[in-house]
């Protein structure tokens, strides 16, 4: 296996962690009536690759699963990142 790929696995359990855990601790902060994480921030960790990690948090938190942008937008973003990923395999062959 190349290095770019590891580098690539790496980067992605990486990001979604960290997505699933800005998650979970906003859903945390709400129910707290705390200073929140904001909707900019989570769909942005979604969208550099940490699509996986907010779809299970939402799934998981019931976080965020009545906003249309986050039902749209992080799933989208996790089929982007899926073919991006083939695209990187088969094609580019990292």
């Amino acid at each position: 296996m190349s290095s770019e790929r590891y580098l690539l696995i790496i980067y992605l359990v990486l990001i979604n962690v960290m997505s699933l855990f800005m998650f979970a601790i906003d859903k945390l902060k709400a129910k707290k009536r705390k200073w929140r994480i904001s909707e900019f921030a989570l769909l942005v960790s979604a969208g550099l690759g940490g699509a996986l990690g907010a779809f299970i948090s939402m799934k998981l938190f019931r976080h965020k699963t009545k906003h249309p942008k986050f039902r749209v937008l992080v799933p989208l973003f996790l089929v982007l990142w899926i073919a991006l990923c083939v695209w990187l395999i088969v094609f580019v062959k990292i």
